[in-house]
Protein backbone atom coordinates (compact mmCIF):
# COMPACT_ATOMS: atom_id res chain seq x y z
CA UNK A 1 0.00 0.00 0.00
CA UNK A 2 1.46 3.37 -0.87
CA UNK A 3 1.58 6.23 1.59
CA UNK A 4 -1.91 7.74 1.68
CA UNK A 5 -3.29 11.23 1.84
CA UNK A 6 -4.68 11.81 5.32
CA UNK A 7 -8.21 12.02 3.93
CA UNK A 8 -7.91 8.49 2.51
CA UNK A 9 -7.15 6.85 5.88
CA UNK A 10 -10.83 6.49 6.75
CA UNK A 11 -11.43 4.09 3.86
CA UNK A 12 -8.17 2.19 4.40
CA UNK A 13 -8.56 1.47 8.13
CA UNK A 14 -11.19 -0.99 9.37
CA UNK A 15 -14.08 0.40 11.41
CA UNK A 16 -13.39 0.74 15.14
CA UNK A 17 -9.65 0.29 14.66
CA UNK A 18 -7.57 3.02 16.31
CA UNK A 19 -4.84 5.02 14.65
CA UNK A 20 -1.35 5.49 16.05
CA UNK A 21 0.52 8.77 15.70
CA UNK A 22 4.28 9.27 15.76
CA UNK A 23 6.52 12.20 16.58
CA UNK A 24 9.93 11.14 15.27
CA UNK A 25 12.65 12.82 17.29
CA UNK A 26 16.39 12.34 17.08
CA UNK A 27 16.63 10.44 20.37
CA UNK A 28 13.08 9.20 20.90
CA UNK A 29 9.84 8.46 19.07
CA UNK A 30 6.68 9.70 20.72
CA UNK A 31 3.72 7.36 20.24
CA UNK A 32 0.05 8.29 20.61
CA UNK A 33 -3.18 6.40 19.95
CA UNK A 34 -6.78 7.31 19.17
CA UNK A 35 -9.90 5.93 20.72
CA UNK A 36 -12.05 3.54 18.67
CA UNK A 37 -14.13 6.36 17.21
CA UNK A 38 -11.21 8.64 16.27
CA UNK A 39 -12.41 11.44 18.53
CA UNK A 40 -9.49 11.71 20.91
CA UNK A 41 -5.75 11.11 20.80
CA UNK A 42 -3.73 10.34 23.89
CA UNK A 43 -0.07 9.70 24.48
CA UNK A 44 0.86 6.05 24.66
CA UNK A 45 4.60 5.43 24.82
CA UNK A 46 8.10 6.64 24.16
CA UNK A 47 10.41 4.53 22.01
CA UNK A 48 14.14 5.09 22.39
CA UNK A 49 15.92 5.48 19.03
CA UNK A 50 18.22 2.60 18.11
CA UNK A 51 18.28 0.18 15.17
CA UNK A 52 15.30 0.66 12.88
CA UNK A 53 14.13 -2.96 13.14
CA UNK A 54 14.06 -2.72 16.95
CA UNK A 55 12.10 0.54 16.78
CA UNK A 56 9.67 -0.99 14.30
CA UNK A 57 9.20 -4.12 16.42
CA UNK A 58 8.39 -2.01 19.48
CA UNK A 59 6.02 0.19 17.46
CA UNK A 60 4.20 -2.84 16.05
CA UNK A 61 3.89 -4.28 19.59
CA UNK A 62 2.21 -1.06 20.74
CA UNK A 63 -0.08 -1.10 17.71
CA UNK A 64 -1.04 -4.74 18.31
CA UNK A 65 -1.74 -4.12 21.99
CA UNK A 66 -4.30 -1.45 21.03
CA UNK A 67 -5.64 -3.10 17.86
CA UNK A 68 -4.42 -0.11 15.82
CA UNK A 69 -4.56 -0.50 12.06
CA UNK A 70 -3.29 2.81 10.70
CA UNK A 71 -0.46 5.24 11.27
CA UNK A 72 -0.06 9.02 11.14
CA UNK A 73 3.53 10.24 11.08
CA UNK A 74 4.35 13.84 11.86
CA UNK A 75 6.00 15.67 8.99
CA UNK A 76 8.22 18.57 10.18
CA UNK A 77 7.72 21.01 7.33
CA UNK A 78 9.64 24.26 7.27
CA UNK A 79 7.64 27.37 8.15
CA UNK A 80 7.32 28.20 4.44
CA UNK A 81 5.83 24.76 3.75
CA UNK A 82 8.92 23.27 2.09
CA UNK A 83 10.45 19.97 3.08
CA UNK A 84 13.92 19.73 4.57
CA UNK A 85 16.20 16.92 5.72
CA UNK A 86 14.00 15.95 8.68
CA UNK A 87 11.00 15.51 6.36
CA UNK A 88 13.05 13.25 4.12
CA UNK A 89 14.09 11.22 7.18
CA UNK A 90 10.48 10.86 8.36
CA UNK A 91 9.33 9.84 4.88
CA UNK A 92 12.14 7.24 4.77
CA UNK A 93 10.95 5.91 8.15
CA UNK A 94 7.46 5.45 6.71
CA UNK A 95 8.78 3.75 3.57
CA UNK A 96 10.87 1.40 5.71
CA UNK A 97 7.82 0.47 7.78
CA UNK A 98 6.01 -0.37 4.54
CA UNK A 99 8.81 -2.76 3.59
CA UNK A 100 8.00 -4.73 6.75
CA UNK A 101 4.21 -4.30 6.64
CA UNK A 102 3.21 -3.41 3.06
CA UNK A 103 -0.50 -3.41 3.98
CA UNK A 104 -0.15 -0.76 6.73
CA UNK A 105 -2.09 2.43 5.95
CA UNK A 106 0.30 5.34 6.58
CA UNK A 107 -0.32 9.06 6.18
CA UNK A 108 1.82 12.07 7.02
CA UNK A 109 0.54 15.16 8.82
CA UNK A 110 2.09 18.60 9.15
CA UNK A 111 3.63 18.89 12.59
CA UNK A 112 4.92 22.45 12.38
CA UNK A 113 5.09 24.01 15.83
CA UNK A 114 3.67 20.93 17.58
CA UNK A 115 6.62 20.66 19.97
CA UNK A 116 6.49 24.40 20.67
CA UNK A 117 2.76 24.21 21.41
CA UNK A 118 3.20 21.21 23.70
CA UNK A 119 6.09 22.84 25.56
CA UNK A 120 3.98 25.96 26.14
CA UNK A 121 1.20 23.82 27.55
CA UNK A 122 3.61 21.90 29.77
CA UNK A 123 5.27 25.09 31.02
CA UNK A 124 2.13 27.18 31.45
CA UNK A 125 -0.58 24.79 32.47
CA UNK A 126 1.19 21.73 33.81
CA UNK A 127 4.02 23.69 35.44
CA UNK A 128 6.53 20.95 34.72
CA UNK A 129 10.26 21.47 35.18
CA UNK A 130 12.59 21.31 32.18
CA UNK A 131 13.76 17.81 33.16
CA UNK A 132 10.21 16.48 33.51
CA UNK A 133 9.12 18.20 30.26
CA UNK A 134 11.92 16.45 28.36
CA UNK A 135 10.49 13.11 29.48
CA UNK A 136 6.97 13.77 28.20
CA UNK A 137 7.30 16.25 25.32
CA UNK A 138 7.71 13.71 22.49
CA UNK A 139 4.76 11.60 23.69
CA UNK A 140 2.64 14.71 24.12
CA UNK A 141 3.73 16.02 20.71
CA UNK A 142 2.67 12.72 19.14
CA UNK A 143 -0.78 13.13 20.73
CA UNK A 144 -0.94 16.76 19.56
CA UNK A 145 -0.04 15.75 15.98
CA UNK A 146 -2.54 12.91 15.97
CA UNK A 147 -5.30 15.06 17.49
CA UNK A 148 -4.77 17.77 14.88
CA UNK A 149 -5.01 15.12 12.13
CA UNK A 150 -8.27 13.86 13.70
CA UNK A 151 -9.59 17.41 13.86
CA UNK A 152 -8.83 17.85 10.15
CA UNK A 153 -10.58 14.57 9.32
CA UNK A 154 -13.61 15.65 11.34
CA UNK A 155 -13.69 19.03 9.60
CA UNK A 156 -13.97 17.39 6.17
CA UNK A 157 -16.28 14.57 7.24
CA UNK A 158 -13.60 11.87 7.29
CA UNK A 159 -13.74 11.01 11.00
CA UNK A 160 -15.50 7.93 12.34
Amino acid sequence: MPVLDLLDLHAAVPARAPLVGLDLGEKTIGVAVTDLTWNFASSLALIKRRKFTEEADELFEHMASRGAAGLVIGLPLNMDGTEGVRCQSNRAFGRNLLRIRPDLPIAFWDERLSTVAVERILIGEADLSRAKRAEVVDRAAAAYILQSALDRLRAVGGAR
